[in-house]
């Protein structure tokens, strides 16, 4: 099959352009720099790369042009945040492809009421991000009901890999977290630290996608999510962290107005909104309609990240 990847160099990308050339495919990578893939990978001689400027293009209406004069059966779009983007890319491939799939996030769901939270639970979403997707979700999966586009949403949880700082046990990205659980100093976490992160590795989610392709039937007009087995809370998470490093646990909570005042402006901002969301969500729909497997629970596919940080001297110990 002929597969465009829009936005293929991304760590999702690493894994699957990989996968996609092991099957048989012939792929077609759209960027728009020159970005290298995280990992070397002999399939990558293979593949035809193409630099298109997304925003740019879309802009003047030619982007779907573009894509739909690469003739490609089935395009996987991996940079597509809002409606407007979706529907101008999908009105220029109606009739001309088989499978569109599309990248979203489990932030779709906003807050959780009922975990662990399934494709089917009603959409709440908050922030920028969050409402977005599900803008774009909602107007695809319409597109696919109404009209029968080919379209499927997968949604990533917290993407994790080698080359990549994880969400660290705190709610942020800053990996100085990890270098005080590395050194048994105590770490200090929002609350009583049992929100939830839900974790998924870049190859899990790579994974997604191709059994997704592969279920067209059972994939076309569905969102599903690609996230690890199980969510983590913070405190969990720090304590199975302190025992990776071979450290007895020492932790301390605080209220989160005063938490916030312990970190930094940008550390604080993105612990409120990952704590605020506390994902913990079902993967049994993709089980059961796609045969989705997850190689990584999520301390598989964080310890996996922070031997990589380790390595590059990103964490000091």
């Amino acid at each position: 099959m002929k597969i465009t990847i829009i936005g293929g160099t991304g760590h999702v990308g690493t894994y699957l352009v990989p996968r996609l050339v092991e099957l048989g495919h012939e792929v077609t990578c759209v960027t728009r720099g020159g970005r290298a893939p995280y990992l070397p990978h002999a399939a990558w001689a293979s593949v035809r790369k193409l630099s298109l400027d997304r925003e740019r293009l879309e802009a003047a209406g030619r982007f779907a042009a573009e894509i739909a004069a690469l003739g490609p059966e089935a395009v996987i779009d991996m940079i597509c945040f809002t409606p407007e983007s979706a529907l101008q890319l999908a009105a220029g491939l109606e009739g001309r492809v088989q499978h569109y799939l599309c990248c979203g996030t489990i932030w779709v769901h906003g807050h959780s009421v009922q975990v662990p939270t399934t494709e089917e639970a009603p959409r709440a979403p908050f922030g920028d991000y969050g409402v977005r997707k599900a803008a774009m979700e909602k107007a695809l999966l319409d597109l696919a009901r109404r009209r029968g586009f080919p379209a499927t949403v997968l949604h990533p949880g917290h993407i994790v890999g080698r080359g990549w700082i994880p969400l660290n046990p705190a709610g942020n990205f800053n990996p100085g977290v990890f270098a005080v659980i590395a050194r048994g100093q105590t770490l200090t976490l929002p609350n009583l630290g049992l929100e939830t992160v839900h974790h998924v590795h870049a190859d899990d989610v790579a994974q997604g996608f191709v059994r997704a392709l592969n279920a067209r039937q059972a994939s076309l007009g569905e969102s599903f999510h690609l996230v690890s087995p199980a969510a983590l809370t913070l405190r969990g998470y720090a304590e199975r962290m302190f025992a990776w490093f071979g450290r007895k646990p020492t932790l301390a909570y605080l209220p989160w107005e005063q938490w916030r005042r312990t970190a930094s402006e940008e550390d604080a901002l993105e612990t409120l909104e990952h704590i605020s969301h506390s994902p913990c969500c079902s993967i049994e729909k993709a089980r059961r309609l796609l045969g989705y497997q997850p190689r990584y629970t999520s301390l598989e596919a964080v310890t996996e990240s922070v031997e990589w940080l380790l390595e590059n001297k990103v964490i000091q110990t």
